[in-house]
C-alpha cells in the first residue's frame, strides 16, 4: 500500500463533520503504475489505485475499487489496454479472495 487517507478523520478535523468510517487506500502496483505512467504520463490521474473501505449498514465493511478498464477508454493509448487488463485480474482475485471470505 502506497498511501491511506482517513477520510472520517480528515472531515472530522477539517469540518467538524461526523461520519462512518471510510478510507482510500493507494494500492497501486508500481510496476503496473511505472508501465502506465512510461505509456502515458497524465495517466496518474487515473491510475486503478485507490481502493475505498467504508463501513456499510449493520457494521458491513464494503470495499469498492475502479475498473481499470475506465484508463483505457479516456485515452486513445492502445498501450493500456494491456496494462488495464493486467490490473484488472489482479482487482478481481483480490475481490473473489474477498467474497470468499464474507
Amino acid at each position: 500500500m502506497l498511501s491511506d487517507i482517513d477520510i472520517q478523520k480528515a472531515m472530522k478535523e477539517k469540518l467538524g463533520v461526523d461520519m462512518t468510517a471510510y478510507r482510500i487506500l493507494g494500492a497501486c502496483n508500481p510496476p503496473l503504475a511505472h508501465r502506465a505512467l512510461q505509456a502515458e504520463l497524465e495517466i496518474g490521474l487515473l491510475l486503478p489505485c485507490n481502493v475505498t473501505v467504508r463501513e456499510g449498514d449493520a457494521g458491513k465493511v464494503n470495499v469498492g475499487f475502479l475498473d481499470p478498464q475506465l484508463m483505457v477508454q479516456l485515452t486513445s493509448n492502445p498501450e493500456m489496454t494491456s496494462i488495464a487488463d493486467e490490473a484488472g485480474e489482479r482487482l478481481g482475485r483480490v475481490q473473489t479472495a474477498l467474497s470468499a471470505t464474507t
